[in-house]
This record gives C-alpha cells, structure tokens and sequence, in this order.
C-alpha cells in the first residue's frame, strides 16, 4: 500500500485492503521438511512501501532451505492514527498502531499455517530495512509479539529513542523528541477538514472522510510549517507500552539472537542539521572540542560530509551498537555488522560510502545494472556471502558458515564486528568507528546532541 506524497488519494495499485503476505517455499519441498522462516518486514519511513515488490524476491533464500515470506502493513494515516474519542470509545483495546497490529497479525498467521508450507514455526526471523528496522525494535519489546519469532535481524533502524520510536498517545511535552501528543495531531487533522471537538460526533465526521481526504496528499502536516497531521508510531500504553531504548536499558526485550548493523553513509543530513560547520559543531555543546577533533581533525572535510557521518553514526550505527551492548548483557548472542561497500557503478553517486538501504540487493542477492552497466563480478560476490549471512543466522542464530569470513559475536569489551568493506571484502575486526561512536553515545547520553 503506498502513501506518495502529493497524490490526491492512494496510489492506483494499492488499497487499504492490503493486508496479503507472499510465501517463497523450495519447489520439491515436502510438507514435513519444517524449514526456518524469515519474514521480511519492508521499510518506507511507514508511508509508502510494499512487501510484494520485485525487489524482495524469495528464491535466494529458498535455494538456501529457507521459507522467506513478505508482509504487507498499513501505512501513514491508516496505519497510526489517534484522536481522543477513538481512544474513549473502547478503553480496553489499544488503538493507533494499526500498523504495528498487522505486523502481529502476520506473525500469528505464520505460526498458525507456514508448516503447511513446509515452514518450522518454532524458527522464524524477523528482518527489516529502515522503518521495517524500526518495526524489528517495537516488535522486540511489544509484549503481545512475544513468542511469534526467534531471531531478529534489524538493518539500519536505530536502536534509541528519537527516530519513529513512538510518540506519546496523550501527554504533552513528554519526551524531548516528540513534544506535541498523537491524540493532538489527531485533532489537528480533523480541524484540516473543519471537524472542531473531540467528542463521539466529531469522531463520526472523521469516518465519514473519504479516502482521498485522509490520505491528504501524503501531507504530514497543514501547510509547510503548520500544525503536524502525521503521528507516526505511538506510545499508546497497551499494544506500545514503552520504546525500545526504554526496554534495552530494562533488558526487557525478547530474549532471541541479534544481528544488527548500519551503512557507513545513511543520509546527508535531515535528523542533525546545520548550514555551516561551526553550527553543526556547535551542537556538541560543551564537546564541541572533541567533536572537532573526531570528526574534523585537520579542518578540511567538507560539511555535507560532515553532516553524513553525524547523522549516520547518531540516528543507526550507535544505536545499533547500544541495542547489540543491551542484547549481550542479556545474555543473548548479538552480531553487528558495518556495510561500507559501493558498487564501482554507483561511487560517483555514493561519494560518502554505503547510502540508506543500500544493503538491501545485495542481502536479497537480487543484483540489477545500474546506470548502464553491468553488474560487476565484485558485486555479486559480496551479494552472495550477505544472503548466506543472513540466511546462515535464520537457521542457527549464528551467521558464520564454511567459507566465509568469521564474524565474531558481539562483545562491548573488544568492539568485534564485521564490516562488509569498500573492496568488497568482509573483514571481522574492532569496530574502525569506535572513537566516533564512543563520542556520540557521551553527547547523546550526557544531552549535548539532541
């Protein structure tokens, strides 16, 4: 189901009736194999996005023995909304994560049919890219998704608080990232649409909407600048009853296998942002000094540069390491990864390093030209070790197998982890971002970048 911005209503392909999912099974497979599972959980910054696109094809893991099915989730408004009389009309039941309710909903599906699939449902992963990273936190610390899966794998999702990790439902000013309640975007929604109160009346003037109306044309808000119409998750105390920083620091999480990592240049800027170095500097507060140091030792790298590496190591590679230090306290085995490789016909565009969700074909190992060229032999063998990574890690928690380069299981006292190289290469090291990452978890522990 898509969400595009600056459409009148949802996309001509796509429905609120969604909710499918898609099961890749070995052709010759017989019903009493009771092969491991991976759900893949697609990302879209849970606006727009689907399970069935060809590039999330199943036939690479099934050659492996691996089930892979896809879901479907709703998405923007019709997957997190709340508004007062919503959350009065039946108190006992959680409302606002429809998504976040689909996703379960998939997973109860899983583990009521994929034997008959073939499928073991007593070895099921879970994985996503982005918001599908995202979805593997909450679905890690949402108690009612407890049991569903086994392993989780989370490709660049965070880990802490701050990036769609769950708005307050009612409570304003509650959390420094989110100072504005969903209930009140709710109600800043209905007013888009000249619908004033919060009562059971105005509630029905709301269903009456069409649904062009609630798409809104993608809009997350009433005009450039104006009041917010978009929640985005929510922290709405009976589905979503704390965010996953929250239960990692609690080690209240699922006690299952991690593998978890983030690409070496995620996005140029759009959490952390500045219009010249001393202001994005200036953000450290009082560790503008040793910011400088770390990330700016000899004065010549260039802001946009800057910028990428801040907003990659605070929004994904330090939260993945905090959520792979939290698993490991737990006791439980945890593996992260570093994706700085660029194929040789994209490193005029990826000038930084690995861009967002650029991993993604190569773990699906679903390789395609890119401007005009062939797919380069170098690609397709770094495509072929990371879906037996993960493939590997589906079937026993370990992703290590003969072969390959040994990936060391995570420990916070060696920063073991492996990185999946600019050479195409994949090498188990201590982590070659550690002074950085070490800064940014003081900045952000201390409250000098928020």
């Amino acid at each position: 189901m898509g969400f595009p911005r600056g459409a009148d209503s949802i996309s001509k392909s796509s429905s609120e009736d969604c909710l499918f999912l898609n099961v890749w099974a070995p052709a010759d497979l017989r019903k009493d194999s009771k092969l491991p599972v991976m759900v893949w959980i697609h990302g879209g910054a849970f606006v727009f996005g689907s399970g069935a696109l060809n590039d999330f094809p199943g036939s690479t893991f099934t050659d492996k023995g691996v089930i892979l099915v896809s879901i479907n989730y709703r998405l923007g408004r019709l997957g997190f909304f709340a508004f007062p009389a919503l959350s009065n009309e039946h108190p006992e039941e959680p409302t606002g994560n429809y998504a976040y309710m689909d996703q379960i909903a998939a997973l109860q599906w899983v583990q009521k049919n994929i034997a008959a699939f073939g499928g073991d449902p007593n070895n099921v992963t879970i994985f996503g890219e982005s918001a599908g990273g995202v979805s593997v936190h909450s679905l890690l610390t949402i108690p009612q998704a407890k049991g569903l899966f086994h392993k989780a794998i989370s490709q660049s999702g965070g880990g802490r608080d701050g990036v769609l990790t769950g708005r307050p439902i009612q409570k304003e000013n509650a959390d420094r990232y989110y100072p504005v309640s969903a209930e009140t975007i709710g109600a800043n929604f209905a007013r888009r649409y000249g619908i004033e109160g919060t009562d059971a009346e105005a509630l029905a003037k709301l269903r009456a909407l069409t649904v062009a109306q609630i798409i809104d044309g993608g809009q997350e808000s009433n005009g450039p600048g104006g009041p917010p119409t978009y929640p985005g998750p929510i922290l709405d105390g009976k589905l979503v009853v704390e965010t996953a920083e929250s239960a990692y620091k609690a080690g209240r999480q699922a006690r299952v296998p991690l593998l978890i990592g983030s690409n070496s240049a995620e996005v140029p800027a759009g959490f952390v942002n500045a219009r010249s170095k001393e202001e994005l500097l200036n953000l450290f507060g009082s560790m503008e000094d040793e910011a400088n140091k770390v990330y700016d030792p000899i004065g010549t790298t260039e802001l946009a540069e800057l910028l990428t590496m801040v907003n990659t190591d605070k929004v994904w590679a330090e939260p993945a390491r905090f959520t792979a230090t939290a698993f490991t306290a737990n006791g439980d085995p945890a593996y992260l990864y570093l994706f700085s490789y660029v194929s040789p016909s994209m490193q005029q565009r990826m000038r930084y390093g690995a861009a967002h969700a650029s991993e993604i074909p190569y773990v699906f190992d679903n390789l395609r030209s890119r401007n005009g060229a062939a797919v380069a032999p170098k690609d397709q063998d770094v495509a072929g070790m990371m879906n037996r990574y993960w493939t590997n890690f589906a079937k026993t928690g370990n992703p290590n197998g003969k072969g390959l380069p040994e990936w060391p299981v995570y420990d916070p006292k060696k920063n073991g982890i492996i990185e999946f190289r600019p050479d195409g290469s994949a090498v188990g090291e201590s982590d070659p971002k550690k002074v950085r990452l070490d800064l940014i978890e003081k900045a952000v522990t201390t409250g000098n970048l928020h």
